[in-house]
């Protein structure tokens, strides 16, 4: 019986992109060492039947959040006065940072709370979507300042939105979307002297940076970083979900705390937004930064540092396709060459879809608008890991043969469908409901997803249709994958 469970779930399993050796460029974060894996796996498995929550009774989570919390921070040069925990994932590190901050700005803002004042999170437009996430679930406005075209922001165009009803200012090490490392001394200098909380989402690059060179200060290095996280499911190589939330002092780090014993069950006390939760990835990331230390840790990033540099000699050859901006650390985002005449311009998205079909994934980026008018061009987003650096010549001469295949390739348009779902009277004040979402997306040919399907031209349609309906067409698309047929 378990053995035709087990066979049903490898089929499955079939199905998805493969999560080892490098041919999937975002999403997963392979070490390219076998032996963690094995180690993960075992560590998990001892420590499947254990409930996180009550550490009382289970005192192994508590000495393994110590261990992976002192690891961090000293990657990070936090001293002692920096605490903190373990949680799910960037989302809710990010999540928890901004409910600390928020509830600190209520305590410490008491009359603009009684004036009706929303706290406000400044961040630059390429922060991670969490923190949108974050001041809707708690009632913040965001704040997003635009960035260059290439992604990168000014620290005065920040600076100069810091007032008292900012709670938090966010900075990324570095951004996702861009790979730019945003300019953290300078925002940090001066939310300190303003009296407003930084923090810096490194949940990408936390387990890179430390190890990466020539990088400008970006830690707790500097004073005005009040809080920090890493992300341990990413380039600290453990399965999902685990990451780690630093908070500059015990009394910033208690305020994310939720308790009560104003019920009649047992006194309930949650560092973070879970309750019962599993100690297997937890068990996973403390065995692996056991077994890899801070020499084994250098040494992969000094394999992720070889394979970026290969990836922008190779780009650099690629006639109509450019690198944005200048990134640092794992990151690499692809944009057309805007500086050549059309014909000879390599669309980003079109190679991400001819990349697919060669059977190397990267991660399609709709150009988007700011506020101000700027915008930021479609591209393609490339996460590098260690094990590509096996196939770096392999995965170069693909970037280079897709690029052939592609350029001069005219760019897919999403503006008449867009013009035909304004027609319907969508927009801005009136979404489709389910059922005409789904309609339109099977107009959309996006009916599916799978591993290589064709994805320029669903994005062409996210960059010209508002907001509210791109949001609601692909809310739409991730449901109806998880509906029972």
């Amino acid at each position: 019986m378990s053995g035709s469970i087990l066979g049903r779930l490898r089929e499955l399993r079939a199905a998805d992109a493969p999560t080892h050796g490098g041919h999937v460029l975002a999403y997963v974060y392979d070490s390219g060492m076998p032996e963690l894996d094995e180690l993960a796996d075992a560590a998990a498995s001892l420590a499947r039947p254990v409930n996180g929550l009550d550490p009382t009774v289970f005192p192994s989570v508590a000495a393994m959040e110590r261990d992976l919390i002192g690891f961090v921070r000293r990657a990070v040069h936090g001293r002692r006065d920096v605490v903190g925990s373990v949680t799910s994932g960037g989302t809710e590190s990010c999540l928890l940072a901004v409910k600390t901050a928020r509830d600190l700005w209520r305590a410490e803002h008491p009359d603009a709370v009684a004036r009706g004042t929303r706290p406000r999170l400044l961040a630059p437009a390429t922060a991670h979507a969490a923190f949108q996430k974050a001041a809707r679930l708690f009632d913040l406005d965001f704040d997003p300042v635009p960035c260059g075209p290439d992604g990168a922001v000014a620290a005065d165009d920040l600076i100069v939105r810091m007032a008292e009803d900012a709670a938090l200012v966010v900075v990324s090490a570095p951004a996702y979307p861009s790979g730019a490392l945003d300019p953290i001394r300078a925002v940090a200098a001066a939310a300190k002297k303003l009296g407003i909380r930084c923090h810096v989402d490194a949940c990408f690059g936390g387990l890179v940076l430390p190890w990466w060179s020539d990088v400008p200060e970006w830690d707790f290095r500097l004073p005005g970083v009040t809080s920090l996280s890493a992300d341990l499911h990413k380039f600290g190589y453990a399965p999902k979900g685990v990451s780690v939330l630093l908070h500059r002092g015990r009394r910033q780090h208690r305020a994310q705390f939720f308790a009560t014993t104003r019920w009649p069950g047992y006194p309930v006390v949650n560092p973070t937004l879970l309750g019962s939760k599993s100690a297997s990835s937890l068990a996973a990331a403390w065995a692996i930064v056991q077994r890899l230390g801070d020499e084994g840790f250098a040494e992969l990033t000094a394999s992720v540092a070889r394979v970026a540099a290969g990836i922008r000699d190779e780009v650099e050859r690629i006639p109509g396709l450019v690198v944005m901006g200048d990134p640092v650390g794992p990151a690499i985002t692809l944009v057309a060459d805007v500086d050549v005449p059309s014909e000879h311009r390599v669309d980003p998205h079109r190679l991400a879809d001819e990349l697919a079909r060669r059977g190397w994934r990267i991660q399609h980026q709709p150009g988007f608008v700011q506020s101000d008018g700027t915008r930021i061009p479609r591209s393609a987003h490339l996460t590098l890991t260690p094990v590509l650096e096996r196939s770096v010549t392999h995965f170069r001469r693909a970037l280079g043969q897709a690029a052939d295949a592609v350029r001069g390739r005219r760019a897919a348009d999403g503006r008449l469908l867009a013009g035909a779902v304004r027609a319907l009277g969508y927009g801005s004040d009136r979404v489709p409901g389910t059922a005409a979402s789904w309609r339109l997306l099977r107009v959309a040919g996006a009916g599916q997803v799978a591993p290589d399907q064709p994805m320029a031209t669903l994005m062409a349609l996210i960059e010209e249709l508002p907001a509210p309906v791109a949001e609601a067409l692909l809310s739409e698309l991730l449901a109806r994958m998880s509906e029972p047929r």
